[in-house]
């Protein structure tokens, strides 16, 4: 993560706040740890993305150890610590006429590079006119730590809602929309919940919240929805039936299925009933072997992503037949 000054010709760059309830590192080439801090961060990183001709849609093109090639690979050109107040000044250049924020929440088993460059090269592939804000917790990046980064993300629930209550309050802020992933989606539904219980609503900036692969007990989910009150935001959820990481996660939540497990045959008429929209990624193409990523992997998934973010109707291409039958019902 150690900045490069690099400028080459058709690189594209992704400018980034990203909030982060990690601790910070010593090495300043990572900035951050998988360990917890005791306030939130904020950073300013600006990612180089190659051009489109050397890089597949849905592709993290990883740095090597050599001084990285900013036609061939992701590169880091800015990673400064900012204040409040200058976050917001950066939000009122980047948000566009629609002064939209789009915060991004991730999964289990992420470093802090690792989230920036998926929310990076997401930024980029889906090009929402929006003002792209990271919020990273502390996930120890090991696929053993699965205990610790759920901790880490009830831990982190007071960072979300301080970044969440910010840009609620901001009258330069018009419209919310949360996309987050696998354990983070646990993180958002918490952070809402905690923020409609003590205001006894949501607030209508919060328009849209996309939860890719959700790693949540299915009746767990439907509780938090309902005590985040009637007045909710569109929410969409992104499942699979192939998912082996949720399959791992079901078998050691005592074979409880998961929201994103693609098994929501028996709930379809209780998540309707709630306003959930359901989009079925299982047949399309990710490079990731467990299945778990096809929402910024695969190019179809990502304008389908995109069109639920700009509040567009979704193609029946990017639906399940039961995500068709819940759009119809909710009118989405």
């Amino acid at each position: 993560m150690k900045p490069v000054a690099v400028a080459a010709a058709g690189t594209s760059r992704v400018d980034l706040v990203v909030a982060t309830t990690r601790m910070a590192s010593p090495d300043p080439a990572l900035l951050f740890t998988g360990e917890r801090g005791n306030y939130v961060s904020i950073n300013n990183v600006v990612v180089s993305i190659p051009p489109e001709a050397n890089r597949k849609t849905g592709e993290i093109a990883w740095p090597g150890n050599a001084r990285p090639d900013p036609l061939k690979s992701f590169v880091t050109v800015k990673a400064a610590g900012m204040s409040e107040s200058q976050a917001f000044d950066w939000f009122k250049r980047r948000s566009g006429p629609k002064r939209r924020a789009l915060i991004f929440v991730h999964g289990f088993n992420t470093s802090y590079a690792e989230a920036v460059f998926r929310f990076a090269q997401i930024s980029h592939d889906i090009k929402v006119d929006a003002a792209p804000v990271l919020f990273t917790w502390p996930s120890r990046n090991n696929v053993l730590d699965y205990v610790y980064d759920r901790e880490s993300t009830i831990y982190s629930r007071f960072g979300l809602v301080q970044v969440l209550d910010e840009a609620i309050k901001s009258g330069d802020v018009d419209d919310i929309t949360i996309l987050s992933h696998s354990m983070g989606t646990w993180l958002t539904m918490e952070a809402l919940r905690e923020i409609a219980i003590r205001d006894r609503k949501l607030s209508p900036k919060i328009t849209n919240v996309v939860l890719a692969s959700p790693d949540i007990d299915i009746d767990v989910f439907r509780r938090q929805l309902v005590e985040m009150g009637k007045k909710r935001p569109a929410f969409t959820v992104i499942t699979s039936r192939n998912d082996l990481a949720l399959a791992m996660s079901k078998w050691i939540a005592g074979d409880v299925d998961r929201v994103g497990g693609g098994n929501l045959e028996r709930e379809k008429d209780l998540l309707a009933s709630d306003g959930v929209s359901v989009i079925d990624a299982s047949d399309y193409k990710q490079s990731d072997p467990l299945g778990h990523n096809a929402f910024a992997q695969s190019s179809d998934m990502l304008k389908a992503l995109a069109k639920r973010i700009s509040s567009q109707p979704l193609g029946s291409r990017a639906l399940s037949p039961l995500g068709e039958r819940l759009l119809a019902r909710t009118g989405s």
